[in-house]
């Protein structure tokens, strides 16, 4: 188990660690102990929080180098977003020392890109560790190095957070889903929307990657595959058709499936393989007269018996929508349904 610790000097410790713990009560496992300690448990590992006076006192652990410094990260992340400009310096002991190449970046060639629909382009890519890319997290983030530039990466600062070069070298990080692993061949599969006429950063890299380009990522991280279930119910746009299409891959026979898809048009769909009883239903925005959210809203309780599972990834309003309808109309707890933001709107993907 790897450990590192930090104290922080705050005026209202326990306002702090209490802000802390009710965030982290959407993404993972808290405990309090009373007005002066919490425990919270994510799935990189766990930090322990103690207020006393006027410092609080972080202790992170994890098994492994990557889970520790995305949980470090993640500290200093809402310390700053708590606190703003009154955040003190963080300045981490312990495991992960500053100076050295984060352990989860990834420097990976390009081996070829083609299209598997006219809007959805794969890119396959190879590079060290790629075995690791097959366990349970769904995504990984690139990161574009600037036209014409080589990739360069990040260094640890103290405060355990990447220090990313700037300037002429500064990198475009975009995060996308793993659609294969082939560990023999070390190579990975990475599915990219084209949109906006391929002048954003992922389309226009999906567009023009030639064999031997390099890009930098690092994962796996985020969305776990769901525990099994009996029933399964998703709901997505194009962006999520490699995460549901990876999470069917895994699915058992006995397992039901009804996934309900939207793309722009019948030439948008893509096959998707299963060994669970798997029907798919896609929805045409071209000529559709029921949107993704109407058909989750159409879900009911019996429809999902006492162990159905509810799984979307989609455009923001939509979340909202599905996110609503799982808490509100089904009742439905954190371990049955799982329902996220891919995109939103009129907004940068940054």
């Amino acid at each position: 188990m790897l450990k590192a610790q930090c104290d922080l000097a705050v005026p209202e410790p326990e306002k702090l660690l209490t802000l802390f713990c009710e965030h982290y009560s959407e993404y993972g496992m808290v405990r309090r102990r009373g007005a002066a300690a919490g425990h919270v448990t994510i799935s990189y590992g766990r930090f322990a929080l103690h207020a006393a006076g006027e410092r609080l006192s972080v202790r992170a652990k994890s098994p492994h180098q990557d889970g520790l410094t995305y949980v470090k990260m993640g500290v200093v992340h809402h310390l700053r977003e708590f606190m703003g400009d009154k955040a003190p310096p963080v300045r981490w002991l312990g495991d992960g020392q500053a100076g050295g190449t984060p352990s989860f970046w990834r420097e990976m060639q390009v081996v070829e890109s083609f299209d598997i629909t006219p809007s959805m382009r794969r890119v396959v890519l190879t590079g060290p560790r790629i075995a690791e890319l097959a366990d349970g997290s769904l995504h990984v983030r690139l990161f574009f190095p600037p036209k014409r530039r080589p990739l360069r990466g990040p260094v640890l600062g103290e405060d355990g957070c990447p220090v990313w070069p700037e300037g002429e070298d500064k990198l475009t990080p975009r995060v996308y889903t793993i659609r294969e692993v082939d560990a023999a061949k070390a190579q990975v599969a990475i599915d990219i929307l084209r949109h906006d006429g391929d002048t954003t950063a992922g389309s226009f890299f999906a567009v023009n990657a030639k064999g031997g380009d390099a890009v930098g990522m690092a994962g796996p991280l985020g969305d776990a595959h769901p525990a099994f279930r009996k029933k399964f119910f998703f709901f997505g746009d194009e962006t999520a058709i490699p995460a549901i299409d990876r999470i069917l891959r895994r699915l058992p026979a006995e397992t039901q499936v009804h996934a309900v898809i939207e793309v722009a048009n019948p030439s948008e769909e893509q096959v998707l393989r299963s060994d669970a009883a798997l029907r798919v239903d896609w929805l045409h925005r071209d000529r559709a007269k029921t949107s993704l959210a109407d058909a989750a809203a159409k879900l009911t309780a019996e429809m999902l018996g006492d162990d159905g599972y509810v799984w979307a990834g989609c455009e923001f309003a939509d979340f909202q929508a599905i996110r609503r309808h799982c808490r509100k109309a089904l009742g439905l707890k954190a371990d049955r349904h799982h329902v996220v933001a891919y995109w939103r709107k009129g907004a940068r993907s940054d």
